[in-house]
């Protein structure tokens, strides 16, 4: 990896719980962040009260990730405000939701989990492709989860007995099976791709909301994803699952180059049909 201080990063869902306590820890490390969120308000707020050690710019990015023509939106702003990054972190996500909750859905139609912790990663690192393989080398770090569920094709939108937890679970499970194709789709090219667990049940609104007693801080988390940030010696691993610092074995379908297909096609369709 290149020095902290010559790199830019680019952390979504950056105003609060991780995302927040990240953008600090890799601003303090001397790389220039860039901070995205939907408020623009709280956004800007995060972006000033970053430490600019080796007087870098941070620069804050506003769009709904529930809304793939913001994503869209998104993508083009973060190439007028720079010209290389070398990190993108898809950190941005919603939890399962309040016990009970019903089925939820994007501005697009699609069942919001999916729509916002995977589908809006997918779309917006696939848009910053070319910039992420011109600042090679460079690194995409999807935040995932430990809880992960398969996969049904039949019913991707969970339309029959949807569950939140299962609905979130899934969104997990396919963001690690899109890091995986695009670990192999990258090969060669400087640019690594790895998914990781920060940690288990942390101290935030959104496990807060589920119901559940944090059991990690969000320190412990936001030092997991540093790793995959900053260490070099992660400079040639690519393609692998996280557990915190460890590498570690996601569910099998993760594995399966057909369900992986599936998942691609899926997503594709589902990008294609919203509005432009």
């Amino acid at each position: 990896m290149r020095d902290p201080e010559q790199r830019t990063v680019l952390i979504t869902g950056a105003t609060n719980g991780l995302g927040r306590a990240l953008a600090h820890r890799v601003a303090s490390s001397g790389s220039r962040v860039l901070v995205h969120g939907r408020d623009a308000g709280r956004t800007e707020q995060v972006r000033a009260e970053l430490p600019a050690t080796s007087g870098a710019e941070h620069a804050a990015v506003v769009a709904d990730l529930a809304e793939l023509r913001q994503v869209e939106r998104l993508a083009g702003d973060v190439r007028r405000c720079t010209d290389r990054l070398n990190v993108l972190v898809n950190n941005a996500g919603t939890g399962s939701g309040p016990p009970g909750a019903g089925r939820e859905f994007s501005a697009d139609g699609v069942e919001l989990r999916f729509a916002v912790n995977y589908l809006a990663g997918y779309h917006l690192t696939r848009l910053l492709l070319p910039l992420l393989v011109a600042s090679a080398p460079a690194r995409v770090i999807n935040v995932a989860s430990a809880g992960q569920h398969p996969i049904d094709f039949d019913d991707p939108m969970l339309s029959h007995d949807y569950l939140g937890a299962r609905a979130y679970a899934q969104s997990k499970l396919a963001q690690i099976m899109f890091t995986f194709d695009l670990a192999a789709q990258l090969a060669g090219s400087g640019v690594t791709a790895n998914a990781v667990h920060p940690a288990t049940y942390m101290n935030t609104a959104m496990v807060r909301e589920a119901g559940v007693s944090p059991v990690s801080t969000v320190a412990e988390g936001a030092e997991a994803v540093l790793h995959l940030v900053n260490d070099p010696g992660l400079d040639e691993i690519t393609g692998s699952y996280f557990h915190g610092t460890r590498v570690c074995r996601a569910l099998e379908q993760a594995y399966d180059e057909q369900a992986r297909a599936r998942l691609r096609e899926l997503s594709d369709k589902l990008v294609e049909q919203s509005p432009s």
